[in-house]
């Protein structure tokens, strides 16, 4: 399998974190990144964590396919409603 360009910034190569999805010419993890944004870091701080490697137009091309990975999927990840 080959590198794959999910995005302008986001790759998948199993060379590289067991094919996770990554930001180009990193080795940080997409996931890693969204849950920073979850947890209300500020952008800006998220950046300099990562010592800029990062850019803004980075971070939000993970937030829309994130976005567009759960609107195309829904359906798959509904769950019924629990019982009371």
């Amino acid at each position: 399998m080959k590198q794959k360009y999910l995005g302008r910034y986001i790759v998948s190569d199993p060379a590289i974190c067991h094919g996770e999805p990554t930001f180009r010419g990193t080795r940080i993890l997409v996931k890693d990144v969204l849950e920073q944004v979850e947890s209300g870091i500020v952008w800006e701080a998220i950046i300099e964590e990562w010592r800029g490697a990062l850019s803004k137009e980075a971070i939000a091309e993970a937030i829309r396919l994130a976005r567009e990975a759960l609107a195309a999927h829904a359906p798959e990840l509904a769950t019924e409603p629990a019982c009371a």
